[in-house]
């Protein structure tokens, strides 16, 4: 798919107040070690072995609490819409996934990946889901950049591992905002100092067509 705009950003939006609002609710819930893909379907039949949590960890490294209040979305939902327009995306969808706060201590990261998957979810438990794709992802600095080390938000705009990367400084401020295309390679690089907030979500919609 060709586009004219990668992503699109809102600089410093969110009230500093508000982002250290959410950041202590968030703190305030039962954190889980984040995970990907295939394992989150084997983590609901067994434990992840030791094996396989090395393996998460290469990829994966950090902290997660699930919210679902909608005194948080509220506060960026027109921005969602407003970067769906602007952009010329203009994609269709029709359910936003929970969302997710994480937080990255020393040396946790998030290495190359992309949030959609290649088929629609088949089964899912929330009925919302079936059908669907990931189809935008946005991302949301609750920390300033003052407060961490390292942690850079990277962008591959031709969805090739390790080729044309561009470091997205857009969102280091806090309470910026920065909405994709779900198809599109990003990654965390590795906290080297502090400890870096974020809150993460995802439109879903019926496959493109």
């Amino acid at each position: 798919m060709n586009l004219k705009n990668y992503y699109w950003y809102f600089q410093s939006v969110l009230p500093r107040h508000l982002c250290d609002d959410i950041i202590k609710y968030g703190l305030s819930h039962t954190k889980q070690t984040a995970i990907v893909g295939e394992m989150e379907e084997n983590l609901q039949k067994k434990p992840l072995t030791n094996t396989e949590t090395k393996a998460l960890k290469k990829i994966r490294n950090s902290s997660v609490a699930w919210l679902h209040d909608p005194w948080i979305s509220k506060e960026f939902y027109p921005y969602l819409h407003q970067a769906n327009s602007s952009s010329g995306w203009n994609f269709e969808f029709d359910y936003c996934e929970s969302i997710q706060f994480t937080h990255y201590q020393l040396n946790q990261h998030y290495d190359w990946h992309r949030d959609s998957n290649e088929k629609p979810y088949v089964d899912h438990a929330n009925k919302n889901f079936n059908g669907k794709i990931r189809k935008l992802s946005m991302t949301i600095s609750l920390s300033d950049a003052t407060e961490y080390e390292g942690g850079e938000f990277e962008f591959n705009f031709l969805n090739k591992l390790k080729s044309k990367s561009y470091i997205c400084n857009e969102i280091k401020p806090k309470g910026s905002i920065v909405v994709f295309p779900s198809f599109i390679h990003h990654r965390v690089r590795p906290v080297t100092a502090g400890t870096r907030y974020s809150l993460v979500c995802w439109m879903l919609g019926r496959p493109f067509k």
